[in-house]
């Protein structure tokens, strides 16, 4: 998560940039662009780059710790709607009173598949098989030494098709995700070595799910008013993200239960990246104590290198979209 003098220089770069009447990201659908979300996946599969993605926040540890996480993630086309991604995260945990301790969580790729795009609808979907592979992380931050196999829907879908008395909420949009999460070992064994003393800590299977619900300042001026903004203004879309993991199945007993977050936040679009930002808000107890914040810097590499590799590996990609921000 960004840091005041972060935040401060991402703003400085955005602004370097002349004001464009013209957008092409990386995921449309008819008019709408759906932006890459920093806590919840997008639904489409894209070329795009995140570096880095910034989290700063007071844990559910007991006691609670501070923990500072940077975290990287890389998107690649297959073919037009099949794309791969792999992501890993440096952690660094502050311990009141002892040591900080360091190191690099699970690496994790994704295995998506967009199987619906319905641009007058303004609706998309997709299904994926996100891996987090065991052992590829360091224990002392919390990488666990089992991998983890979750099955996910995505969907999207944006209210452009409301009637005249309501034009004012077309540019509102709803995206999510569904996963269930299984681990590749039912549970943990150890043994103290004092006592020789067996325990079993049981690897729950997680229900994994989250919502975003976002307004379009360019979908506002693109298609329903030009209310005379600022440009500047005109790039933003001011976004609540939520985020949450129920455990479903081998649970019993090991007093685990809900655990997620509310993120309020904004992110900045331009023609080659955007910037987001966003609080950290825990649900509960077991979530987090206090807020934290959230920043990511991401990259339109379709956009970037539209001829190499921001396109697919296999098959063409089609005519990219545009947003005008006049009219």
């Amino acid at each position: 998560m960004f840091r005041v003098s972060l935040r401060a220089a991402a703003i400085a770069a955005v602004t370097a940039f002349l004001p464009f009447s013209t957008a092409s990201a990386h995921c449309f659908v008819g008019g709408r662009f759906l932006p890459a979300t920093l806590n919840v996946d997008d639904p489409c599969v894209a070329d795009e780059f995140s570096f880095p993605t910034i989290a700063s926040f007071k844990n559910g540890d007991d006691p609670s710790t501070r923990e500072l996480d940077i975290a990287a993630e890389f998107s690649k086309r297959i073919t037009e709607n099949f794309g791969v991604s792999i992501a890993t995260a440096w952690t660094q945990l502050s311990p009141s009173g002892e040591p900080r301790v360091n190191g690099f969580q699970n690496l994790e790729a994704s295995f998506k598949y967009q199987f619906l795009t319905e641009p007058a609808r303004e609706r998309v979907m997709s299904g994926a098989l996100v891996v987090e592979f065991g052992h590829s992380g360091s224990g002392g931050v919390g990488a666990e030494s089992f991998s983890t196999f979750t099955p996910t829907f995505y969907f999207g879908q944006g209210f452009g098709g409301l009637d005249d008395s309501m034009r004012m909420a077309r540019p509102f949009a709803l995206t999510g995700q569904v996963g269930y999460a299984i681990p590749s070992r039912s549970s943990n064994t150890s043994t103290d070595p004092d006592s020789g003393e067996t325990f079993k800590e049981l690897n729950p299977q997680f229900l994994t799910y989250g919502l975003t619900l976002q307004y379009s300042m360019p979908y506002l001026k693109a298609n329903v008013a030009d209310l005379g903004l600022p440009e500047f203004c005109n790039h933003l879309i001011p976004i609540v993200e939520a985020q949450f993991q129920t455990p479903v199945a081998n649970y019993r007993g090991s007093g685990i239960g809900t655990t997620g977050t509310v993120n309020p936040g904004v992110i900045w679009t331009g023609r080659y990246f955007q910037v987001g930002l966003e609080a950290i808000v825990p649900i509960n107890r077991a979530s987090g104590t206090g807020v934290g914040v959230l920043a990511q810097l991401h990259f339109y590499l379709d956009d970037l290198f539209p001829g190499s590799l921001g396109k697919p590996i296999f098959g063409n990609a089609s005519a990219p979209g545009k947003i005008a921000l006049g009219r």
